[in-house]
């Protein structure tokens, strides 16, 4: 089936509240992809993010915990977890009275602020009900293989002042059982709160979710391959990684230099410790990716090299330069997966140096990879680019950018001049700044690949302003916002009738298959 989807992470939503969440516009969205001819809406990781490591969706305390501030303060009130008197007194705890003074930006210490004294505000209401609540107990019962120790340890780092867990009391930081215990009967108000917040995002989640599968949408997640170091998952699961007698990483993850970096790039999360995963039958990546597709349809495997083969960087190393490719069972891992959910529902995201036991392992469990369409014109030899539309393979994913690039107005406009050449070359005729996203579409919409994604941005035809991250800086990034004047589902007419145009409309897989 051909098809196309865009890319809007839910922080990037309209809303009142300074932040995308899962209320109105969210289900507004969802309305709005349906009308457009739209068959897939695909966001970034939905796990907690933190002021403190630069909100970065991909750098999280948890790997199955969702993220607080995506929690809408609207659907709140109106499930009377909230009185609407509680939202107007919740702006009067925030510098100028104001959650933000502009709408196409996150400000996320304002935001977290003002979600903190929300939240706080629906468990003191719901905290009594709580125990013979039958919905919010069967969420713990269901979640408990994450959700017991995520509320652990948010609640031990907040006593301990923010303090990386290896840091902790001996006790704690080891996970002895007596000290666990002792901890969960001192802190079981915080610990239910903890419960109560996840079971609020989880339940506005499964809503929107529902009202996407009525709609025709399939969700599409992402999964980092990596965790952060000072994580619940790692602290609960060190055995599953490669960490030294005081549970700090012996080694680190990272990429070899290359063209782009001379000193490669050096991410810091910790490495797997495959042989123990393996030996365990990959349980905990059952429980991860099988936590996440409770969640979507579909997931994004970021990294997808990384399973085949890891770059493994001594943790005393400053740069990436001195590490070492070592293999990983990335057949095993598959197989597994493949028995455990009775096939892949996965995307590989394959982009950079592909070697051929990546290729044979995309091949062999028969997984869709990646093309980008903003890295189809550099060099001089454009026919040999992977990325070129004439040579993307049917079972794959065409984009014109993703989060990590430029939107595509703003791509073209910096692009050096061959790249420029190249793609007036290809399209037979020069675009105008503020037309090259629409003709990026038109080549992705056009091409043999299965589903076409664009984002947001390149839907709108944004410039610089709108980009959402830039690799390898630390801040400004993750903060764009669509504003509730570009969500009007007018702006997306011309999606659904070049979708006709190219075969991508939900609706024509029948005539298509004929």
């Amino acid at each position: 089936m051909r098809c196309y989807g865009l890319l809007l992470h839910i922080s990037s939503l309209p809303s009142a509240w300074g932040i995308g969440d899962l209320g109105p516009a969210a289900h507004a969205f969802a309305e709005s992809l349906a009308l457009s001819g739209a068959s897939v809406w695909q966001f970034l990781p939905l796990n907690p993010t933190s002021t403190f490591i630069g909100n970065s969706p991909y750098s999280s305390p948890s790997a199955f915990a969702g993220n607080p501030l995506f929690i809408s303060p609207e659907l709140l009130a109106r499930d009377g977890w909230l009185s609407y008197m509680d939202l107007d007194d919740s702006f009067m705890h925030l510098p100028g009275g104001r959650i933000c003074s502009d709408p196409s930006r996150v400000d996320f210490e304002v935001v977290t602020m003002h979600r903190e004294y929300v939240l706080s505000a629906a468990f003191k209401r719901a905290e009594s009900s709580l125990p013979e609540h039958e919905d919010f107990q069967r969420f713990c019962r269901e979640h408990h293989y994450w959700l017991h120790d995520y509320a652990r340890f948010v609640s031990i780092k907040q006593a301990q002042g923010g303090r990386s867990w290896v840091d902790w009391p001996a006790g704690l930081k080891l996970r002895d059982h007596e000290a666990l215990r002792h901890w969960d009967e001192q802190a079981a108000r915080d610990m239910q709160r903890e419960k109560f917040v996840q079971y609020l995002f989880f339940s506005q989640w499964q809503r929107l979710r529902e009202a996407c599968s009525k709609l025709g949408i399939s969700l599409l997640a992402d999964v980092p391959i990596y965790v952060t170091h000072d994580s619940v998952d790692v602290w609960a699961n060190p055995h599953y990684f490669n960490l030294d007698e005081d549970m700090n990483p012996r080694t680190v993850s990272g990429v070899p230099p290359d063209y782009f970096s001379l000193t490669g790039q050096r991410w810091g999360t910790p490495v797997y410790n495959w042989d123990r995963l393996e030996q365990d039958g990959f349980c905990w990546w059952k429980q991860r990716l099988g936590h996440t597709l409770k969640l979507a349809d579909m997931a994004r495997l970021d990294h997808f090299r990384g399973f085949c083969a890891y770059w493994d960087i001594p943790a005393q190393e400053e740069t990436a330069v001195c590490g070492e490719w070592v293999e990983a069972p990335a057949a095993p891992l598959f197989t597994a997966l493949r028995e455990h959910f009775g096939g892949l529902p996965f995307l590989a995201e394959d982009l950079g140096v592909i070697t051929d036991d990546v290729r044979e392992t995309m091949r062999a469990f028969g997984l869709p990879g990646m093309h980008v369409l903003q890295f189809a014109f550099g060099g001089e030899n454009m026919a040999a680019n992977p990325d070129i539309p004439h040579a993307h393979a049917r079972n794959s994913f065409v984009y014109t950018g993703t989060h990590d690039n430029a939107p595509t107005r703003a791509w073209f406009i910096a692009a050096p001049e061959q790249e420029c050449q190249n793609f007036k070359d290809y399209l037979g005729f020069m675009p105008a700044g503020d037309t090259a996203a629409s003709a990026l579409t038109r080549l992705a919409f056009a091409g043999v690949a299965d589903c076409a994604v664009l984002p947001m941005q390149d839907a709108l035809n944004l410039g610089p302003e709108s980009r959402m991250n830039t690799p390898g800086t630390a801040n400004g990034n993750w903060g764009w916002r669509m504003t509730p004047d570009q969500a009007d589902p007018a702006r997306f007419a011309w999606l659904k009738q070049l979708a006709r145009v190219y075969g991508r409309l939900a609706e024509d897989e029948e005539t298509i298959d004929r």
